[in-house]
């Protein structure tokens, strides 16, 4: 397998980070996930867009090899040279150079590009439970990856405790903010609904298009505080990520409203728009 490290062509077996490493040590950096689809990044400018805003939070310089046109092809062939197909699942990672103490001797950054197969997309609905061990923590860092990595590890490991595909997160104040990797949304009277960011949720790939594709349509959207009984009422609940749309089935084993006509149309027309 090979890996892009800081634009360079690597075999994985030849990459070598020193123990000061400002990720390892601090994890002073974040991720991004990218679908990597017949040969283009799905919804590139949205991620260009997160990338950004999350180097202006953390006061990293992004380096212009990112953030150019050729990236997509050094992507492309990294992926080529991996699958040797035009589909894979491509993982950024981003973090300050340097060594230091808390305080950074540089704002430069260092990068990784890795690429795996492509998931196996799936319209299965979820079943669902209400995470009782851990809650969002909303801060500068939520909306984007990497830094609140330790509340999804944990989340998710009690979605298996229950047998459960995945649970609902609540932020401090016990309201709706996302699931383990996805975000929250339901629908009701052609309004959308989901959690605000302030909740410590994500903002993810799927929730800018989504907030996107509901104002094209002339619906309503709702940004807000809502506790889990809200969901009792909606025509449809649905988890979306980068990867796509499913419905929930179940919360907390009880049935949940499923439009799956519905579903069906918005994850068309949402796919439609490309990337």
């Amino acid at each position: 397998m090979f890996l892009l490290y800081n634009g360079q062509l690597l075999p994985e077996n030849e990459l070598q980070l020193p123990l000061s490493n400002r990720a390892f040590q601090y994890n002073d950096g974040f991720f991004e996930t990218i679908i990597l689809e017949n040969g283009k990044l799905r919804f590139w400018p949205e991620h260009q867009e997160r990338i950004t805003e999350a180097a202006a939070v953390l006061g990293l310089e992004l380096p212009e090899e990112i953030m150019n046109e050729t990236f997509q092809e050094r992507v492309k062939e990294l992926a080529r040279r991996n699958e040797g197909l035009g589909n894979a699942r491509i993982k950024l990672k981003v973090w300050r150079a340097g060594e230091g103490l808390y305080t950074p001797q540089t704002d430069q950054a260092d990068w990784l590009v890795t690429t795996s197969p492509a998931p196996k997309v799936s319209e299965e609905p979820l079943h669902v439970g209400i995470a009782q061990s851990v809650c969002t923590v909303p801060s500068v860092f939520s909306s984007f990856k990497g830094i609140h990595s330790p509340v999804y590890v944990l989340a998710s490991r009690e979605k298996a405790a229950h047998g459960l595909d995945d649970v609902i997160l609540l932020d401090p104040n016990g309201n709706l903010a996302e699931l383990t990797a996805s975000n929250l949304f339901w629908l009701k009277e052609k309004t959308l609904y989901t959690p605000a960011l302030t909740t410590g949720c994500l903002n993810g790939i799927m929730r800018r298009k989504l907030l996107q594709w509901a104002k094209q349509k002339v619906w309503k959207v709702q940004e807000g505080l809502y506790h889990p009984e809200e969901l009792a009422s909606a025509a449809v609940v649905f988890a979306g990520n980068v990867t796509g749309l499913r419905g929930i089935e179940t919360l907390n084993h009880e049935p949940m409203n499923l439009d799956p006509d519905l579903l069906q149309q918005i994850r068309s027309e949402i796919f439609q728009s490309g990337s």
